[in-house]
């Protein structure tokens, strides 16, 4: 049996529970499931939900790996880590340019927000910034190159 015919079965089967655990929490209603919360029970068909959902990322996860490390290695491992190496850069110089203050809102529970994530937030939107602008950037230079090669 071939890679690809395993892989159907697997997905086949993994998508034939998710739809069965769906069925059931759709079947016990929200109240059902809060009630059972707040109690501190377990709702059986959640946490096998759950345990499905959890399974499934981790054979995307396992398989882009392999799947992505198979291609950098065939392919040219230069560029690749030199992409790698662009893009750490860029998480570098967001990194310097977010600043950790704590001013704005609350946290939905009352507190404030600490300033390593206040930090790690406007890492994150800056990188965001960045690679948006390099995108539309690569964007507009890609259609500008096209029309004068014609």
């Amino acid at each position: 049996m071939g890679l690809h015919k395993l892989i159907k079965i697997i997905g086949l089967l993994l998508c034939v529970a998710s739809i069965i655990f769906f069925v059931m929490i759709l079947n016990m209603g929200d109240r059902a499931i809060e009630d059972s919360f707040l109690m501190g029970e377990e709702v059986a068909s959640v946490t096998w939900a759950l345990y499905v959902a959890y399974l499934i990322l981790a054979i995307v996860v396992l398989f882009v790996l392999v799947f992505v490390l198979k291609g950098v290695f065939a392919g040219n491992v230069k560029k690749t880590l030199m992409s790698i190496g662009g893009f750490l850069l860029i998480g570098i110089i967001s990194y310097v340019l977010a600043s950790n203050s704590l001013d704005g809102l609350p946290l939905n529970d009352g507190k404030m927000i600490t300033a390593s994530a206040s930090k790690w937030v406007g890492t994150g939107l800056y990188t965001f910034y960045i690679l948006a602008v390099l995108a539309i950037v690569a964007m507009v230079f890609s259609g500008f190159k096209k029309l004068t090669s014609r």
